[in-house]
């Protein structure tokens, strides 16, 4: 097999080899992969009437990570062959769009006459006269376009599509239900009719194997959610279910290790188990291999098949790709395996009569002696004409086959500076010595680095400042999306799996919520495909139709008018789950759970606010277009317009967000607190949480603080592993009394609160912090005096004090972790908690955040892609960035369903790098807590000021009168 692989991409001059396979039916008519490491012989039993043919087989999640225009080439032809047999499923529209670039690239700029009579002999989509005008429609705009630009349009568009790269293993689950398995960079996919319904991730699997029909998956202990620890599925036969096997121990090997794993040892007697490994490159290696090597980038030439009768008339002129010798010898490390059923391409097939080059691959007749019967010579003149019929076919012109992998990264990543997917490290769970917060951030060590050279610059992006705002719209609108998919998909699973939510509150949560997700599905969709038009090569009469925003916009605000209905139901939707987890156990452990699980990286009720928030964010947004534009600018109106559209639903909505958050805060402090059982009185509001350290018997010792409007708690944390915080003691707001008097105690920072029960002595971490904390403690005191409530009564019922002490007396009680001890067994019922959580992030970094330091990050929410580097580290890492909730998360992609690591920026400085850091590039800013430091870039002035901006909003708290 090997042998016949390096032959034919020596003969096709591939240079990223790896990534592609040949393939074949077996007597099943199931497509499977050639083994490089068994003789062909054994694997293709009827040699005189099998096609071997070849295809891609890796997918990587950014096209921009094919080093070679070439290769680039071959991956497009592809797209050609799984769009012709309808495996590329899409809309009309994108379907359109896809075939008016081919037709670019066969036939040259548009010509309505030729355009119409090409389509008339060529079947580029099933049926597709029925939307022949969208497709000339479409390759009108196409000018002057350059084949490689043409290329990467192809997969740009195609790559974002749910079926790209997908190939189907018929199987049925455990309750006989039909579904479809697939395998891709991210790990095994599992469909019901076309529609993705799981994903598990390769970090989550512990081991993949089979037993006859049942393939098995086994997660690690960790891993919560909709799932057992052992899935099992069946598929047809034992042959099925080993190749779908083998598919995923290739998948699994290129695309997450750095090296491929060395062949297993020959037992002596018997074997258990199979032998198989995969024996290529991984994708780590290749680009190694390819950037080390240093070779040249020959660029190609192609020509449109309106010159090509001519040229093959001549035969002279032949475009060909040239290679140094060097190049073409190039060792194949072992086989160019690969790892998943991607189907497609290069017919080397048993009987071709000469005359069918024109529209078919160069072949190769296998006989008894293995002789190929064209030249080679002759061969490689015609398949280096890259535009030719002949490459359709030999290349992926006529590609045929489901290729494993589904819709990847998005329009942003063009650039070849993507992340490597074989990096995938933990980042979540470091030492917890080594960062200021049980090391959240992403290890240096073993991180795939990319050159730093300035491709983001050179990209062919627009430079309007209108674009960059566009563009944040879309990046926020794909993590909005994800996030609704928290509620919609992954929380949903989980309590219908455990049967353990009412169906009241069922259809009440997700009758409110479901419907306002299909809407933002179609609503990203729109504004993915103007922004992939906006980036192109556009020209004058371009312009007006796609550089512009505003249209879709009010459009969509317009329709978003209709769901604020579902939205003013959100205070009962909230209410009624609280209410409904404190009264029914297996509820409680489900959302318990399922808080716990790396997709849901926010507190869970936090995800059912963001809704509203969104249109919070559109406002700001809209608001910026509407300062940049000038009043005759065309798309000044629609935006002007969609801004008075979702300002008027603000105005509906902004007293119940204001209740919401509060609500969400004190559910959230609820779950982290013991011994209070109902923080969510009536009448209560939060007003600041934060670090303290109160005077004891053995001195200064650190405790957590929540002040509330009619109350004070002190807190220490567990010693457990719960990540919960026991309260020590509380102290009601009326007749309170807070005095600074640091003189007194000789204590820098102190001040001293004297309330009914107890005087306590408490020292803050700066002198800012000490006013915050005075200010807003003074401005609590003053609402707890025009109260009504009986906050007294209302806190005898929730908290179990402990002791009462006269009020001219200073406690200075013996506090020590004994007390913690007392409730272990109530720490012992809850699992672990996350540590990046406000409270957990204040307890860290020894600081405080108000409810209006709250309300305040709301509004600064940014996603998008971000290079990352550590101090003394050399290489740049492309990451796509998320910060909400005063943390930053990364993720390999916006596709990715949880984070793999989270920084939170509590305490954090946020500056512009200065010349002793030794950082020499464009729009960097630097991240410093204590001695640890980070770099960002981003791609443009705009982005980098807005990630400077809404970091420094979010992480720098003001006082109150200062914030007035």
């Amino acid at each position: 097999g090997q042998t016949l692989l390096t032959e034919v991409y020596k003969h096709l001059n591939l240079i990223e080899s790896d990534y592609f396979g040949i393939e074949f039916q077996n007597i099943q008519s199931c497509w499977i992969w050639l083994e490089p490491m068994k003789p062909v012989i054994k694997q293709v039993r009827r040699p005189k009437t099998t096609m071997l043919r070849l295809a891609v087989k890796f997918f990587p999640p950014d096209p921009g990570q094919l080093q070679e225009e070439y290769t680039r080439y071959l991956f497009a032809l592809q797209i050609k062959r799984d769009l012709a047999e309808e495996r590329l499923s899409c809309s009309d529209n994108t379907a359109a769009l896809l075939v008016s670039h081919l037709l670019q690239s066969e036939i040259g700029d548009f010509d309505e006459t030729e355009d119409r009579e090409h389509l008339k002999t060529n079947q580029y989509l099933p049926n597709q006269e029925r939307i022949e005008g969208k497709i000339l429609e479409f390759h009108r705009k196409h000018v002057k376009f350059s084949f490689s630009a043409r290329d990467f349009q192809v997969l740009e568009i195609a790559r974002k599509l749910e079926m790209y790269g997908i190939r189907f293993h018929l199987a049925s689950d455990r309750e006989g239900t039909k579904i479809n398995l697939a395998v891709s960079h991210m790990g095994v996919l599992v469909f019901q009719g076309n529609t993705k319904i799981n994903t598990f991730n390769w970090s989550k699997v512990r081991k993949l194997s089979f037993k006859r029909k049942r393939f098995l998956i086994k997660l690690h202990p960790d891993v919560c959610g909709p799932y057992q620890d052992t899935l099992e599925f069946l598929l047809g036969s034992r042959d099925e279910c080993k190749n779908f096997w083998k598919i995923c121990v290739e998948y699994h090997t290129f695309f997450r290790l750095f090296d491929q794993p060395k062949p297993k040892a020959k037992a002596v007697f018997f074997t258990r188990g199979s032998s198989f490994r995969y024996s290529g490159r991984t994708q780590k290696q290749l680009v190694d291999y390819i950037k080390d090597s240093g070779m040249k980038k020959t660029p190609y030439e192609r020509r449109h098949s309106k010159a090509r009768a001519s040229t093959r008339a001549s035969n002279t002129d032949v475009p060909k790709q040239v290679r140094s010798p060097a190049s073409t010898a190039a060792p194949f490390h072992s086989v160019h395996s690969s790892a998943t059923p991607a189907p497609p391409v290069l017919p080397i097939c048993a009987e071709t009569s000469p005359s069918s080059l024109d529209r078919r691959a160069p072949y190769m007749r296998i006989t008894e002696k293995n002789t190929a019967v064209p030249s080679e010579e002759e061969g490689r003149k015609v398949m280096q004409q890259p535009g030719s019929p002949v490459l359709q076919g030999v290349g992926f012109g006529s590609v045929a086959g489901n290729l494993d992998h589904p819709q990847l990264s998005s329009i942003m990543l063009k650039s070849p500076l993507g992340l490597n997917p074989a990096f995938q490290v933990n980042l979540s769970t470091a030492g917890h010595g080594s960062s200021p917060l049980l090391s959240p951030v992403l290890s240096d060590a073993g991180s795939a680095r990319i050159e730093e050279d300035d491709e983001m610059k050179r990209k062919r992006y627009p430079t309007d400042k209108a674009y960059f705002i566009a563009k944040e719209i879309l990046a926020t609108e794909r993590t909005y999306l994800k996030d609704l998919e928290v509620i919609t998909v992954w929380f949903r699973s989980a309590v219908i799996k455990e049967n353990a939510m009412p169906e009241g509150l069922m259809t009440l949560l997700f009758s409110n919520i479901d419907p306002i997700y299909e809407f933002h599905r179609g609503f990203l969709k729109e504004i993915e495909q103007r922004l992939s038009l906006w980036e192109g090569k556009t020209n004058a009469h371009m312009k007006g139709d796609y550089q512009r925003i505003g249209d879709i916009m009010l459009r969509n605000m317009h329709t978003l008018k209709e769901f604020t209905s579902y939205l003013q139901k959100y205070d009962e939707v909230l209410t009624e789950l609280e209410k409904a987890t404190k009264r029914l156990k297996k509820l409680e452990i489900v959302y318990k759970e399922f808080e716990l699980q790396k997709v849901c990286y926010l507190p869970l009720n936090a995800f059912l606010l963001k809704p509203i928030q969104r249109l919070m964010h559109y406002k700001l947004i809209l608001g910026r277009l509407c300062k940049h534009y000038t009043v005759e600018h065309r798309d000044f109106a629609d935006c002007r317009n969609a801004l008075k559209e979702v300002t008027e639903m603000m105005s509906q909505l902004q007293p119940s967000l204001i209740r919401l958050e509060n609500f969400q805060k004190l559910t959230e402090l609820q779950h982290d607190l013991i011994g209070i059982d109902n923080l969510t009185a009536p009448g209560r509001e939060f007003i600041r949480e934060g670090c303290l350290y109160k005077l004891t018997k053995k001195g200064l010792q650190q405790r957590m603080f929540f002040l509330f409007s009619d109350m004070l708690l002190y807190t220490s944390k567990g010693v457990t592993g719960t990540n919960q915080f026991k309260i020590h003691g509380h102290l009601p707001l009326r007749g309170m009394l807070v005095e600074e008097n640091e003189n007194e105690w000789a204590i820098p920072h102190c001040f001293t609160i004297y309330s009914a029960q107890k005087t306590i002595v408490v020292a803050a971490s700066t002198r800012l912090e000490m006013g915050k904390w005075m200010e807003d403690l003074n401005m609590a005191i003053e609402m707890a005096k025009k109260s009504t409530e009986k906050s007294d009564m209302l806190l005898e019922n929730s908290v179990c004090n402990r002791s009462n002490r006269s009020s001219d007396e200073v406690s200075l009680e013996q506090e020590s972790e004994d007390d913690i001890h007392s409730s272990r067994s109530s720490l012992d019922r809850q699992n672990h908690h996350r540590a990046n959580t406000t409270v957990h992030v204040c307890w860290y970094r020894n600081t405080s955040v108000s409810m209006t330091d709250h309300s305040v990050a709301v509004e600064n929410q940014l996603s998008g892609y971000l290079l990352r580097k550590f101090k003394n580290s050399n290489g740049w890492q492309k990451l796509w960035v998320v910060f909400t909730n005063f943390c930053l998360f990364f993720y390999k992609t916006h596709q990715d369903d949880y984070p793999l690591a989270s920084l939170p920026l509590l305490g954090y400085a946020v500056s512009s790098p200065v010349e002793a850091d030794g950082i020499q590039k464009d729009y960097v800013f630097k991240l410093q807590f204590k001695s640890h430091v980070y770099f960002f870039r981003a791609e443009s002035k705009y982005t980098f000021e807005r990630w400077m901006e809404v970091i420094k909003r979010a992480t720098s708290s003001p006082t109150r009168s200062s914030l007035l």
